[in-house]
């Protein structure tokens, strides 16, 4: 194979599994289920609030600044109490459900499949890096029809730390055996992914589906179809 010992390592959530239609779905879901409509007007409203109250516990998490399990109930309680409520049973059943219910969606961004399959055509080793957790990462591939596709599939909790830092993609090299100057990251955040992987010595291209970034980068793509051939020009 013309690239077979090269390798590619991918982000998941946002990359190639659709995060914001995937979890919209599954909160959908656990808002209709749990009959909130008799409390919240609208699930846009609600959505809304969960949004905001997310990002900024997730920054907590990746940050070392909250637990795993803090995050898991905290942004809920955090979205109840924008509309005085708090009901601690129901912040359980939401922190529970979304976790069981969110890798099952099965949403792709455009073209991952066909471009996973061409690009281990060409010969390329394929893997996943991802700061999403453990238990559910390994269900979205499954669920998504993917999990195949990949030789490792590192988490970073595995490894005690989050992109961008650079163990985690340390030893993301050393489990797959590869050297950073034949290795690509593929990833939709600019620092954890790009930066994160440069500094670890391997050369980064950043998806962005909305060009909507300030930051200037060379190797840039907007649709992942763009990738098999920029993977080729990169990694010759």
């Amino acid at each position: 194979m013309p690239f077979s010992d090269k390798h590619i390592f991918f982000d998941l959530d946002r990359t190639l599994w659709d995060f914001e239609r995937n979890s919209e779905k599954a909160l959908r879901i656990l808002f209709l289920e749990n009959n909130l409509l008799s409390q919240i007007d609208t699930f846009e409203r609600f959505h809304k609030v969960y949004l905001n109250k997310n990002k900024a516990l997730w920054q907590a998490y990746s940050s070392g600044k909250i637990s795993k399990e803090a995050l898991r109930y905290e942004r809920f309680r955090a979205t109840f109490k924008k509309f005085n409520m708090s009901d601690e049973v129901l912040v359980q059943r939401f922190g529970d459900g979304y976790v069981d219910l969110s890798p099952k969606q099965t949403l792709l961004v455009p073209n991952a499949k066909s471009v996973l399959t061409d690009l281990e055509s060409m010969g390329f080793n394929l893997h996943i890096i991802t700061n999403g957790f453990f238990e559910v990462q390994h269900i979205k591939l499954k669920e998504a029809g993917i999990h195949h596709h990949f030789d490792v599939i590192l988490c970073s909790e595995e490894v005690g730390f989050n992109k961008p830092h650079r163990k985690i993609f340390e030893h993301a090299l050393d489990k797959a055996k590869a050297t950073p100057e034949n290795s690509l990251m593929i990833g939709d955040d600019y620092r954890a992914d790009v930066l994160g992987a440069i500094k670890a010595g391997m050369q980064a291209l950043w998806y962005q589906e909305k060009a909507n970034s300030r930051a200037k980068y060379e190797y840039k793509v907007t649709c992942l179809s763009e990738i098999p051939l920029l993977a080729a020009k990169m990694l010759r």
